[in-house]
């Protein structure tokens, strides 16, 4: 029992260190057809976006049937890949992107930086010159904005509608972040 449960946070783990590498390469490269929705005004409940989590969550529960059909230990991996994407969903559509139906922002910890370090992502238009990759892991804010400073010799071009919010700031209402 207890190798299972090290198996589901070892994935939890993997998953965040895979997700920062294919939000920046696939999702920010030649996946951005389905990624640029994310980075645009939400019209609706979904965007285009959200096919990726359908596309894992398919994933996660071919594993889990695998592992239960005697493929042990792929159930605990998908295990492991639904905690993440519950974490996500928590996280990332909740807490940074406000897709609930209340609002919360961070004032201070650990969920601050998180919320801070997305919006940075969220600061430049379009999909090259972003910062933070990660999902639930958030680099230090200053060095973000170092980065941010030095990919754009400055302040980054932002969208038009976010340009009187700063990227640590809670967003204007009925902005996106």
């Amino acid at each position: 029992m207890l190798f299972n449960a090290l198996i589901v946070v070892v994935t939890v783990i993997g998953m965040e260190l895979f997700s920062i590498l294919a939000h920046k390469y696939v999702m920010h490269g030649f996946g951005w057809g389905w990624h640029k929705s994310h980075h645009e005004p939400r019209t609706g409940w979904f965007e285009k976006n959200d096919l990726y989590a359908v596309f894992f969550a398919g994933i996660a529960i071919a594993l889990i049937y695998a592992g239960t059909r005697g493929h042990h230990p792929l159930e605990w991996i998908g295990a492991g890949m639904t905690v993440y994407g519950l974490l996500y969903f928590v996280a990332h559509d909740g807490l940074v992107h406000q897709r609930w139906p209340f609002k919360y922002v961070p004032r201070r910890g650990y969920l601050k930086r998180l919320y801070q370090a997305h919006r940075m992502h969220h600061a430049v238009q379009g999909k090259e010159g972003t910062v933070s990759f990660g999902f639930l892991y958030a680099p230090p804010v200053d060095r973000l904005k170092r980065q941010l400073h030095a990919l754009h010799q400055g302040r980054p071009q932002r969208r038009a509608a976010a340009a009187t919010t700063l990227p640590d700031e809670p967003p204007a209402a009925g902005e996106r972040g």
